[in-house]
This record gives structure tokens, C-alpha cells and sequence, in this order.
């Protein structure tokens, strides 16, 4: 491993703490999810939150904010007063608020209604003041610098709007720190750097803000310092001048991972996917690419550039205008998913959640769903047997870790339902894999595990089409990319011949 920072000393915090953590442990049914953590934020500082998914990140966040009880012998202090044994509400009171990734809005509320609500609950029972209520939400937004259109109802908003009113909804409570958990997942450039923005202005307010991220090049950015967890235990707390991704991301994982250019030159291998002048009304026109055996295509571009709507008719989901599509030489035209399975496509979504998985099956169901003609004998009954061997090959290939196939999937960490998914499509045995954005929601050493995977797909000779808006995901991982912008492939580029700096610069433009 590299040489990594010296953490700072102990006795480095400011004296205008906002909070101050000694010796926070947590145990669940004997397994240690926090194990003596101690570090502090300070008034009116960004901080950052690293670590993997599971390191302990939520059950920290949880119990600052009095949803769980931390072992006997901790300390906390929020702005200089004793915590230890913090609720929800008063939580609240002393001026902490987080924002979770899904916003916890009311998507049917209007702005103003989102942002009085919190002030509005606990009290005794009253006629609502709207005025009032549009007064505060109008002093609050004015703080922030920001206008937005109060009696609109929120679920009429993009999710950086959405955002914002979020945020505005904590400054009404008096929020003075503010837990931000993966703010920017599903932002563009555009509205991160606004968002990054905000954050700042918040913070020459003397509001200190935690922010929790999985990019790592949005936390060098914004933070000041970064408290490091790993596997319950706190790594150290670095400052964020003079850190770099890599040396972070060792911190994170306790591994050395490879960040070259993984590019080769493709081209003698033969066409696999050939698309010619593909349109589809509103979404995307005149899509030409070839993508080659063995090779991995990347696909990226700002969110909204057609991405995703060009992988949904790839893979038969909906059905182009115009254009033709050709799979190993011969003309393709789907009607529906099915056929596109049935002809040799396969297709990891972006949205695990709800259309890769189902999350209230077993492990062992969602890797045959897509084959269940596979293991059903002649009675047209699942052979138990067949069943179980295909399950115990894939998860074995993938390296995934489970308690036993029949656990329901929801029980897996984000990085292990990926490869679940993976392991899914690669039963079907298809000749070209469609990877949509495949780390959202994955820490960062399960997404080094992912493109392993990716490129050993590759090497066995499987076409890749890998979609992302992270462009350091296409660069180190991509055989070429193609920049892809308001619906059209607007350049291509070869890793070998570009910095990871001048492609973005042009993707970012």
C-alpha cells in the first residue's frame, strides 16, 4: 500500500465544537457495527464521512440523531452540552438534521408545506397559518439565495430542487448541523456544483455540515477534513488538502487497487452489436456504433444525454423510429425484452432496486428467474437439483457473500446484489451485456470487484456496452468511449491517447 497521511492528533478540535464523539461502540446480536469511535466536527465546517458500505456510516448517523443507543461508556457532546442519552426529538431541538438520500419529502405537499412542516409537528393541535407558513418558507429560501415557486407541489420538481427545499426544511427547524447522506447521486455536473455551492454558503454561515459520499473527487472538493470508517473502527480523521481519490480510497478499503488504462485495440475482432442511424423520437437520433467481441464499449455523457432510453431499445424495452440494428451479422428486431433475451442481450439497470431484482425473493430465485426453462423438467417442475447447482456455480463465479441462497436478497449489501445481478444475466448465456450505470449505490472497493468482473467477461469474449456519468469509470475500464449529449454520440475517444483531465473537461463543458 502507498504511504497514507498521519491522522490528525487528538487534541486538535477547535473550541467551537458542534460535535464530539468519545468512545462510540454499537452491537447487534453480538457483531460489533461500531467498535470506540471517537473524532469532532466543528462549527461552521464541511466534513466528510468516508467508508464501504457497512463500515458504520447510518449507525453512527443514527445514533447522533437518538434513533439508537450507543454502548455504556460513550460521550457525546453537541455544541458543548452532554448527549448521552439523545431522542430523536431532542435531537432536533439541539439543532441536528439529516438528510437522507431519499429526501423523506412529502412528494404531494407544496414547497412551502415541505419546508414549514417540521415546525409544525409536536405542537398542540391549531389552525395552520398559511401565510405564516409561506413567510417562513420565503425567509428561509432568501438565506439560502435561491428561489423556487412556493405552491408548487414538490413531486412537480427535479430532484435538485428537491434538494434544495430539503435543506431548507432543516434551516427552518434551526438546523446548525446538518447530516447530508449521498446528496448528489442522482444529480448532474451542473446541479452538483450548485448543490457544492449551497453547501459552502452554509457553511461561511457557521452551519457545519457532514457529508456523506461515495465520490470521492466531490468529498476532496468540499471538505475540510475526512473521518475515515472502516469495519465498524475509525481509520483516522485526515485533512482533505493534500489527500488524493487513491490514497482515500486505500484508507477506505485497506487494499492497494489498480487505477491504469485497461484500453486495447479492438478492432481485428468481429462485429457483435452494429447500430446504424438508430432514432427514437424525443430520446435519441442517429446513433452509429459497433461494439466487438470481447470488447467493452463505454458509453457517458452528462444525465438526460439518452443514455438509458438508448440501452431500453437495445434491449428491446421500447422500439426505435428509425435505424437498424444488427446482433452477430443478422438483422434485429425486438418486439419486447424477451426477445432481446432471447436473441443473446442482457441488461444490468441502473435502477437495482426496482427493476433488476425482487427484493422480496431469494437469492437463489432472482438468479433463475431469466432461466427457469433451464430447470424445469418435462412435468414442467423446477428441478430442485438443477436449481441448485446453477445457483451454487453462479454465486461461486461471482464471489458472492451470502448467508444461504434461500436469505432473501434485500439482506445483501448494495456491492453483492450488483453481482447477484450479474450473475443473473450471465445465466442466460448472452453474447452482448448492456452494464447501466452498474456501481450506483456500491462503495467503492465492491465497484473494483465489479469491473474485475466486467473485464473477465470480456476476456471470455462477451461484447460490453458499459454506461456511466462517472467518466473515471469509463476511462480506467472502457476499451473507447463514446461521448454521448443531448441525445446523439458526439465524439469518441481512445483512454490511450486522452488524460483522464481532458476528458472531462470536454464531457463537463
Amino acid at each position: 500500500m502507498s504511504a497514507v497521511p498521519a491522522p490528525l492528533p487528538a487534541n486538535a478540535e477547535a473550541e467551537g465544537s458542534a460535535l464530539r464523539l468519545r468512545h462510540i461502540s454499537k452491537v447487534f446480536g453480538g457483531v460489533h457495527a461500531l467498535d470506540d469511535v471517537s473524532f469532532e466536527v466543528r462549527r461552521g465546517e464541511v466534513h466528510c464521512l468516508a467508508g464501504e458500505n457497512g463500515c458504520g456510516k447510518s449507525t453512527l448517523i443514527k445514533i447522533i440523531t437518538g434513533v439508537y443507543s450507543p454502548e455504556a461508556g460513550a460521550e457525546i457532546e453537541i455544541f458543548g452540552e452532554p448527549a448521552n442519552h439523545i431522542t430523536p426529538t431532542a435531537s432536533r431541538r439541539r439543532g441536528i438534521a439529516v438528510i437522507w438520500q431519499d429526501l423523506a419529502l412529502f412528494p404531494e405537499m407544496t414547497v412551502a408545506e415541505n419546508i414549514a412542516f417540521d415546525t409544525l409537528v409536536g405542537g398542540l393541535p391549531r389552525r395552520v397559518r398559511y401565510g405564516a407558513m409561506r413567510a417562513m418558507a420565503s425567509a428561509v429560501l432568501e438565506r439560502l439565495g435561491v428561489s423556487l415557486d412556493l405552491g408548487a407541489r414538490l413531486r412537480t420538481l427535479p430532484i435538485a430542487q428537491r434538494q434544495i427545499v430539503a435543506i431548507a426544511r432543516a434551516l427552518a427547524g434551526e438546523a446548525r448541523l446538518i447530516f447530508m447522506d449521498e446528496p448528489t447521486a442522482s444529480l448532474t455536473q451542473s446541479e452538483t456544483d450548485s448543490l457544492l455551492a449551497l453547501v459552502r454558503s452554509l457553511s461561511e454561515r457557521g452551519v457545519a455540515v457532514v457529508f456523506v459520499s461515495h465520490r470521492l473527487a466531490e468529498v476532496l472538493e468540499i471538505a475540510e477534513r475526512v473521518s475515515v470508517l472502516r469495519d465498524g473502527r475509525l481509520v483516522g480523521v485526515f485533512d482533505a488538502e493534500g489527500m488524493t481519490q487513491l490514497r482515500l480510497t486505500e484508507l477506505m478499503t485497506g487494499k492497494t487497487l489498480s487505477h491504469a488504462v485497461a484500453a486495447r485495440d479492438m478492432s481485428a475482432e468481429r462485429p457483435v452489436l452494429e447500430l446504424d442511424r438508430l432514432g427514437r423520437d424525443g430520446e435519441f437520433d442517429d446513433i452509429s456504433l459497433t461494439i466487438r467481441a470481447g470488447e467493452v464499449l463505454g458509453l457517458t455523457g452528462l444525465i438526460g444525454a439518452g443514455r438509458t432510453e438508448l440501452a431500453h431499445s437495445i434491449f428491446g424495452m421500447t422500439r426505435p423510429d428509425r435505424g437498424t440494428m444488427r446482433l452477430d451479422g443478422r438483422a434485429l428486431r425486438l418486439h419486447s425484452n424477451r426477445d432481446a433475451v432471447a436473441a443473446g442481450i442482457g441488461y444490468v439497470s441502473e435502477d437495482r432496486l426496482s427493476l433488476g431484482l425482487i427484493q422480496q425473493q431469494s437469492i437463489a430465485d432472482n438468479i433463475v428467474l431469466p432461466v427457469l426453462a433451464k430447470i424445469t423438467g418435462r412435468a414442467g417442475l423446477i428441478s430442485d437439483r438443477k436449481k441448485a447447482d446453477l445457483v451454487t456455480h453462479r454465486l461461486h463465479e461471482f464471489a458472492v457473500r451470502i448467508g444461504t441462497p434461500q436469505d432473501p436478497i434485500s439482506t445483501l449489501s448494495g456491492g453483492n446484489q450488483q453481482r447477484v445481478v450479474l450473475a443473473k444475466w450471465l445465466a442466460t448465456e448472452p453474447r452482448l451485456l448492456i452494464l447501466d450505470s452498474p456501481t450506483v449505490g456500491v462503495d467503492v472497493g465492491a465497484r473494483a470487484g465489479i469491473f474485475e468482473i466486467t473485464r473477465k467477461l470480456a476476456d471470455m469474449g462477451l461484447a460490453i456496452l458499459l454506461i456511466s456519468d462517472e467518466v473515471p469509470e469509463v476511462y480506467f475500464n472502457a476499451d473507447r468511449i463514446l461521448h454521448m449529449a443531448a441525445g446523439r454520440i458526439v465524439a469518441e475517444h481512445d483512454p490511450r491517447n486522452v488524460t483522464l483531465s481532458d476528458l472531462e473537461a470536454a464531457i463537463y463543458a
